[in-house]
């Protein structure tokens, strides 16, 4: 017969969590659904979200993907985080959103059924337009509640990134985050305006951003790096006592480059993600209908392949790698 908890016991009990009227205890799981808006249907749609109320104290997190709706690594990545936890033996909370644009999502476009570019749209307003609505209620329900964020992209327009992470290096606790994802590169990135991290930072959070992979498609490089990450983040916080291990070795830019095509035509890249490459090194070629070769593309700048196109026909001007020039320490 199990003997009953002494008072002391009961006041040491973890206040239920909050969000949107729903009470969630201590040690629960919990799934809601935050309405949004009506099709032109009549249909109902609602913002799909996750909480993790641990047992133990600790800090409040929320893990956001496909703010842009094609981007759906982020939807696997916590997918796979949130299988990996038990609220039992979690200390603090998290708050995960891995379907923020549902109608993007739904459509397999990056935006809203108005073209309009949800991660321009913060902080929002309860009476804007279907943008700013749902953005402020991002604001206002998830981030308003939280104290650290990790918000979850792809690439974009046929281009397929490097895992990275990009944040603001000059603030230490980004840093310090950044350090700990254990991305193989974090890049110092600048808000902004109207972006989600932006609007989070302004509000009094601490915001990686991580990128990976390509949009529409599972990247598993991207998905694994992603993962590991966000749980090395929540190990650091001391969420969690058991973070991936093994050694991580993250390069650091201040600094990176589009390099573009030269000409139109048929584009071969000779380099990979992730590949260092040294200044005048050959980056790639471009032909024409015939076979003759119309350009031969070198790198400006030493660095390190962060991005490139998946596109093989470019026009002049097309972005065809991302270079970020590369160091050990931020």
């Amino acid at each position: 017969m199990s003997k009953p908890r002494t008072r002391q016991a009961r006041r040491r009990r973890r206040s239920p969590f909050t969000l949107a009227g729903h009470e969630i205890t201590a040690g629960r799981r919990a799934k809601l659904e935050l309405p949004i808006a009506r099709l032109m249907s009549g249909t109902p749609v609602a913002l799909p979200v996750l909480v993790l109320h641990g047992r133990r104290d600790g800090p409040t997190i929320w893990l956001s993907a496909a703010i842009h709706g094609d981007e759906i690594c982020g939807v696997e990545i916590i997918r796979r985080v949130l299988e990996r936890l038990d609220p039992p033996s979690l200390g603090g909370t998290i708050v995960a959103v891995p379907i923020v644009n549902v109608h993007g999502f739904n459509s397999g476009s990056r935006y809203l059924p108005d073209r309009r570019d949800l991660n321009r749209s913060f902080p929002g307003s309860a009476r804007g337009s279907l943008a700013g609505r749902l953005a402020h209620l991002i604001m206002t329900e998830i981030i308003a509640r939280c104290t650290v964020g990790i918000d979850l992209h792809t690439g974009s327009d046929h281009r397929i990134n490097l895992p990275q992470v990009r944040a603001d290096l000059d603030d230490p606790d980004t840093l310090e985050l950044a350090k700990r994802f254990g991305a193989p590169l974090a890049m110092h990135s600048r808000t902004r305006d109207g972006s989600l991290r932006q609007a989070a930072t302004e509000a009094g959070a601490t915001v990686l951003l991580f990128e990976g992979g390509e949009a529409n498609r599972f990247d598993q490089r991207a998905i694994e790096e992603g993962t590991d990450g966000v749980l090395r983040v929540l190990g650091a916080r001391g969420m969690i006592d058991d973070p991936p291990g093994g050694a991580v070795v993250t390069r650091f830019s201040r600094r990176s480059k589009w390099v573009r095509a030269t000409c139109s035509g048929i584009l071969h890249l000779d380099v990979a993600l992730g590949d260092e490459i040294r200044e005048g090194e050959r980056l790639a070629t471009i032909h024409d209908a015939f076979g003759k070769r119309r350009s031969r593309i070198t790198a400006r700048t030493g660095g390190m392949v962060a991005g490139s196109t998946e596109r093989p026909l470019v026009n002049r001007g097309d972005a065809i790698a991302h270079i970020a020039e590369v160091d050990e320490s931020p």
